[in-house]
């Protein structure tokens, strides 16, 4: 664990050298005090010297403020230590994330990635703070009080020997126990965040179907695992003080007991005595540090085990290293007997033999029953997943050679989903090109049919958009999320299911826009309605992933039964 994390100490190892130097100086000034409270009976006491005393005194209290500032310092530079790492692993996880594919993703839970990204490295941050202070201080403490504490009386030391075996064996068996308990509380905090996010998500939903007493008892079920698990895992690691009670007044009773046989015969002085009885609680006081450490690295093990299992990841979909950047595409897509199916080990195809062509500045329209693969196969073109088999391309190069950034760049998707993020409508558009001016975002909202809406509200542009686009309706986020892309003036648009929540004299213009204001932009719609992709130059009905049938609309109309049955159906309907 400490050979992974050694690398994110790369640009802040000034920080440790600074504690552990202040830290020392901070030991050597606790542990000389009881010299000097041995002196201070024995020749200051003893003799009545109340210059000797004082001097002494005065010498103690100008260690102790010296000790001060050495420990604010040192807890200073652990801090900032600690936190600078726990920012690095934040950055390098969030990298990572950021270059994942779909299935990198689903792999995933969001819920679990929040802790990881959070609690998490939370935790590994606060165990760096305590080992930088503990294991820098409590080593030196021990090493030097048990060479003083030799120095002042071997044979009284000797019941040190019989104590801290007693000690180590104690904390292997406590970290033997706990350690997997601490990896079970850490699963129960990813089902507690992965219920919250569901519920917070879909509260509409929720108290739309009068859901509030099912969504309660759901999380008091995984609240109560939560706790019956911190319980256990906690359960075992509260022996540990106990234990280190027991050997320190143990050793203290001894000491006293041995120790002051020994006082009486002249063997020891009374300061000598008190001062052994102070290194002995010193020793205990580091070796009981030390078992806190071992025991905070019990419970981080796991919050580091999942950390780096998002770090070591394999991200299955990468850039090819010889990728040139090609700043400027033609909108030309090529499907060439594509194939393709979700996981490795998956034998069903989700997409079989898919092979078509659409010209640059080309309206191609998808439909057909839920299920059948629509969604999928435009994923293909901007790599969000990679076929299986065969070859997707654009403008006549196979997407794989193209680098992330240009393939989309001028790729652009408007997913299922519509996702907003907290800020400013303007904020949101300017996704899509943060150099746009004021025009580009207007005509764009206009082309959406997003313009009036907007406008109607009492700051715009500048109005304020909640996280997820919760102050807007499902049509109102849809057309926002369509301008958006159309800011970016792609080389190829799609629309995936995107004009679903708008009315059919809405959709109409959108599409009005596209036939008239995006000549060289090749749009793709996937479609529940006929009216919405009756116009394009061609349709692609798809069917349990294979092609059914393509051609326009009229081609369709006269050569496929599906396409045939759904406009009919739709036709009744909206007759009706």
């Amino acid at each position: 664990m400490i050979k992974r994390i050694l690398p994110y100490f790369k640009k802040y190892k000034k920080y440790p050298f600074f504690a552990m130097i202040a830290i020392l100086i901070e030991v050597l000034c606790e542990v000389i005090q009881p010299v000097i409270v041995a002196n201070i009976i024995d020749k200051g006491v003893s003799q009545k010297n109340l210059e000797f005393i004082v001097q002494q005194g005065l010498l103690m209290v100008g260690l102790s403020i010296i000790a001060l500032i050495a420990g604010m310092l040192g807890a200073k530079f652990a801090s900032l230590a600690g936190t600078n790492v726990a920012s690095e692993l934040r950055r390098a996880e969030m990298a990572k994330i950021q270059g994942f594919s779909f299935h990198n993703i689903d792999y995933f839970s969001n819920a679990s990635l929040v802790t990881r990204l959070s609690s998490d490295v939370t935790s590994v941050q606060n165990t760096i703070i305590m080992t930088l202070r503990i294991l820098s201080r409590a080593p030196l403490m021990l090493f030097i009080t048990i060479f003083l504490v030799v120095q002042i009386n071997a044979p009284l030391s000797l019941v040190l020997i019989i104590a801290v075996p007693f000690l180590v064996l104690a904390l292997a068996l406590i970290l033997s126990i706990a350690f997997p308990r601490f990896k079970k509380l850490q699963q129960a905090v990813d089902s507690i965040n992965r219920t919250l996010q569901e519920n917070f998500i879909g509260i509409r939903v929720v108290k739309s179907f009068v859901r509030e007493d099912y969504e309660r008892e759901k999380f008091n079920a995984v609240n109560t695992t939560f706790k019956e698990r911190a319980l256990r895992a906690m359960m075992v690691v509260i022996f540990n003080g106990p234990a280190m009670q027991l050997a320190i007044y143990a050793c203290t009773i001894a000491v006293m007991w041995y120790g002051g046989n020994m006082a009486i015969a002249g063997g020891i002085t009374n300061g000598e005595l008190i001062s052994f009885l102070s290194y002995i609680t010193q020793i205990f006081m580091s070796l009981m540090m030390m078992s806190f450490v071992f025991i905070m690295f019990t419970m981080t093990k796991a919050s580091m085990d999942r950390i780096f299992e998002v770090l070591d990841t394999e991200i299955d979909i990468v850039e090819k290293t010889h990728a040139q950047s090609r700043p400027h595409i033609q909108g030309d897509v090529s499907f060439e007997h594509v194939y393709f199916s979700y996981g490795k080990d998956q034998t069903e195809e989700a997409l079989s033999d898919i092979h078509f062509d659409i010209k640059a500045g080309q309206v191609f329209g998808i439909i057909g029953p839920t299920g059948s693969g629509k969604t999928s196969l435009v994923q293909l073109i901007p790599r969000l997943f990679d076929t299986t088999k065969g070859c997707v391309k654009v403008g006549g190069v196979d997407v794989k050679e193209f680098t992330f950034k240009d393939l989309r760049q001028h790729v652009s998707m408007v997913l299922q989903k519509n996702t907003l993020f907290s800020g400013t409508i303007r904020e949101n558009l300017l996704w899509g090109n943060e150099q746009a001016s004021e025009d580009d975002l207007i005509q764009a909202a206009k082309y959406a049919q997003a313009h009036d809406f907007i406008m109607e509200m009492p700051d715009g542009y500048d109005t304020w958009v909640e996280q997820g686009g919760g102050n807007f309706s499902g049509g109102q986020k849809q057309r926002l999320c369509i301008a958006r892309a159309m800011v970016r003036k792609p080389a190829v648009l799609i629309l995936d299911d995107s004009t679903s929540a708008v009315d059919t004299a809405t959709d109409s213009h959108i599409r009005e826009a596209f036939f008239n204001h995006f000549p060289d932009t090749t749009v793709i719609i996937i479609a529940q309605r006929i009216s919405s992709i009756q116009g394009a130059d061609n349709i692609l009905v798809l069917e349990d992933g294979k092609m059914s049938a393509l051609g326009n609309h009229e081609m369709l109309l006269e050569n496929s039964d599906m396409y045939r049955d759904i406009y009919e159906t739709q036709m009744k309907g909206a007759q009706v």
